[in-house]
């Protein structure tokens, strides 16, 4: 191989190198970016919560970044969603998640997947993932129907927990707790400690 035939193999090595570059780094700016707006905009603004941070980022960048590697030997959108299944059904042993906290779990994890393997541009992943984080922010608001929060609490006068007097219970509960409770469901009774577990229902 002469010189010449040499410099232009490596010149072609380093161009597509380059290429490799640009499109991973482009795709993984749109990636953080969404999940970023995601997190911190609309999961942190409806819930005041930080200490899943760490779980959403991290396993949003290890799904892009396994998705990406097994993208250049080829992987089938098929062999996309089923590696997303697979860590669907991960959850932690040691700490109960609840199905809003899953449910972005899964959301950060369809970002990576579709930032990963997706044949568009940088500007098609970003429309997808403008969509995908509008649709949510329209779910998590008011505009569709009324967001119901619910609450378990230990009530200890079960001199109000009978049938006829329901409106009473709720006035109860609403000059102890201050939330506007609109309903109850009574979980357990518990006689020997004269008191019973309740959910109650209340709104913004």
């Amino acid at each position: 191989m002469t010189l010449l035939q040499q410099l232009a193999s490596e010149t072609a090595t380093f161009q597509w190198f380059d290429k490799v570059s640009i499109k991973f780094l482009s795709r993984f700016l749109v990636d953080i970016v969404a999940v970023f707006i995601l997190i911190r905009f609309i999961y942190f603004k409806n819930y005041r919560r930080t200490d899943l941070f760490l779980t959403y980022f991290g396993f949003n960048i290890i799904i892009f970044l396994i998705t990406y590697l097994l993208n250049k030997v080829e992987m089938s959108m098929g062999a996309a969603f089923g590696l997303f299944a697979v860590f669907s059904m991960l959850r932690y042993r040691t700490e109960n998640i609840s199905a809003k906290d899953m449910t972005y779990l899964f959301l950060v994890i369809a970002l990576g997947l579709i930032t990963a393997i997706s044949k568009g541009s940088w500007d098609d992943l970003s429309i997808m993932s403008a969509i995908l984080l509008a649709l949510t922010a329209l779910l998590e608001s008011n505009v569709l129907i009324k967001k119901q929060h619910a609450k378990l609490v230990t009530y200890d006068n079960i001199a109000l927990i009978t049938p006829d007097k329901r409106e009473e219970l709720l006035a109860d509960l609403r000059a102890r707790t201050g939330l506007n409770i609109h309903r109850v469901d009574i979980q357990e009774y518990d006689f020997l400690k004269d008191a019973v577990e309740m959910m109650v229902f209340y709104n913004d």
